[in-house]
């Protein structure tokens, strides 16, 4: 069977759940609409604060001329066109099939009832997200190189000298002139650190010479210490080896002339940027602010400690978003937890000065799901209201006034956040840090994966080398409930799943986690 023959590739047999061309029409008007929205936003901060606030009189200017548009589209839903609330996400979750035993086949499930207002697909979702980030010209600040580590450059680095700035000795042993042999000095020598010789090397005379130390003008070659024989009764230096002109020897520029681009913007700073950028000659670096991120946990039921008990479930979520925002590129607020307070909600949201606010739960449209009524409240506009993606079609992108924040909402459910944050805050958080966007590349998935009738599919999957010659493969991983993190846990990667599914050695585009682990998992209780 071909991928085209999949059962749910085009939906289900009868034909439901199929979009009338008009709803595709008005899909793509929206996305439209949210693309030219997002785009003329700008988020220029102050240059002389690594904390910039003010973004508004720009952003302003940016937005009169398409906000009257956008509006009848970038407005929160009404209660009625909602998803169905996180709580009871797993309902709708919980149709997209669940992974065979080796061996059986993929089946056809029926289609889900569809929202009055849909879903975006997932890729434009992304691609909405990434705008956002990307929507003005970064904010410079010059951080000293201990403070630099993480952060993206905002310039490209360019030399400051040559390098090296001098012609120097590669090798601990003689700079000699000339040839052989060669009489030297007992007790001279040249090491690193010492100032300019002022006189040349004559021919036929050899002086000791340290590594990265400055050869004499009219040097030939450095002789290892190794390749030399010295007769300390005649004071004479031969090599033990043939001497060819310039062996052994960094000239000045050999790495780099000044000016010349190390390294260019959009890099991230690591610790081999920092050596290169001191060796270069810089004490600070032009550098993109991280963005700043408050986290916000909502639920009653949720508990910080201990086991669950009594109805109450613990937060998985806390724990693992602050690091992960972190490894984006963020810099992250302390935690807070509002439990189901609409008001608390509504008071956290407009008194963050952060640029993205990230909420777990409440997306949804239960009594006690208070994000969109809270956005509805303060005149946020909506740039993404629902993704056509299992786990996690819930999650939303808003921008909560004309000067910020951003706000990613994610479902409550583990797995379902997880997409969310590689959906919404991930191309989002890339874009404001200056960071370029994740490589998109393409594995084999070893096994057959049943898809959704309708929406694309993440489903954690780990990289397993290829057996005598054969490719090297992505393999599925068994627990990717929405409620599930056991599956991600052994995970180095989600595997990007279209409607209808896959089969076994089909390519399909995989997202790296920011974790590689350290040995690579067995197949175990896992898979």
């Amino acid at each position: 069977m071909t991928g085209g023959d999949l059962p749910g590739r085009s939906g289900t047999a009868d034909g439901a759940g199929q979009r009338t061309t008009a709803e595709a029409d008005a899909e793509e008007l929206a996305v439209e609409q949210a693309l030219a929205l997002v785009g003329g936003r700008n988020r220029m901060r102050d240059q002389a604060d690594e904390r910039p606030r003010d973004r508004a009189n720009e952003q302003r200017r940016n937005r009169a001329d398409d906000q009257a548009s956008n509006r009848a589209t970038s407005q929160p839903r009404t209660q009625e066109s909602r998803q169905p609330r996180n709580r009871a996400e797993n309902q709708a979750d919980d149709q997209v099939p669940r992974d065979p035993t080796p061996g059986e086949p993929a089946v056809p499930h029926a289609a889900p009832s569809r929202s009055a207002s849909p879903a975006l697909p997932w890729n434009r979702a992304r691609a909405i997200a990434a705008r956002a980030g990307r929507g003005g010209p970064f904010a410079v600040v010059r951080l000293p190189l201990d403070r630099a580590l993480g952060h993206v450059l905002a310039e490209p680095l360019a030399a400051l000298t040559d390098l090296p700035s001098f012609d120097t000795s590669a090798m601990d042993g003689w700079a000699v002139a000339g040839p052989g042999p060669w009489a030297y000095e007992e007790g001279t020598g040249l090491r690193a650190g010492d100032g300019p010789t002022t006189a040349p090397l004559p021919d036929g005379t050899a002086v000791r010479i340290a590594t990265g130390a400055r050869t004499p003008a009219d040097t030939t070659a450095v002789i290892r210490s190794e390749h030399a024989h010295v007769d300390e009764a005649r004071r004479l230096l031969s090599a033990r080896r043939p001497v060819v002109t310039g062996q052994d020897i960094r000239p000045r520029g050999q790495e780099c002339r000044a000016g010349d681009q190390l390294v260019p913007a959009g890099t991230v700073v690591t610790l081999a940027v920092l050596g290169l950028a001191a060796a270069a000659g810089y004490d600070a670096l032009p550098a993109v602010p991280r963005p700043r991120v408050d986290v916000l946990v909502l639920g009653d039921e949720l508990l910080a400690a201990g086991l669950p008990r009594d109805g109450l479930i613990r937060d998985a979520l806390g724990p693992m978003l602050a690091p992960w925002l972190r490894a984006l590129g963020a810099e992250v607020s302390p935690l807070r937890r509002l439990g189901d307070d609409a008001e608390a909600l509504r008071t956290a949201l407009t008194s963050s000065d952060a640029d993205v606010i990230i909420t777990t739960g409440g997306t949804a449209s239960g009594p006690v799901d208070h994000v969109h009524p809270v956005l509805a409240a303060i005149g946020a506009e909506l740039l993404v209201d629902g993704v056509a993606v299992r786990p996690g079609h819930p999650m939303l992108l808003a921008l909560l006034a004309p000067d910020g924040p951003y706000l990613v909402g994610l479902p409550g459910n583990p797995l379902a956040a997880v997409s969310g944050l590689l959906t919404l805050a991930e191309p989002l958080l890339a874009g404001l840090a200056g960071r370029p966007a994740q490589d998109v590349y393409r594995a084999l998935v070893h096994a057959d994966v049943p898809g959704h009738p309708h929406d694309t599919r993440l489903v954690p999957v780990v990289h397993r080398a290829g057996r005598t010659g054969g490719r090297d493969h992505v393999a599925p991983l068994r627990y990717n409930g929405p409620a599930m993190l056991r599956g991600i846990a052994a995970a180095d990667g989600l595997a990007v799943v279209p409607a209808g599914g896959v089969r076994s050695g089909t390519e399909v585009e995989i997202l790296d986690l920011p974790w590689a682990p350290a040995t690579p998992w067995t197949e175990g209780c896992f898979t």
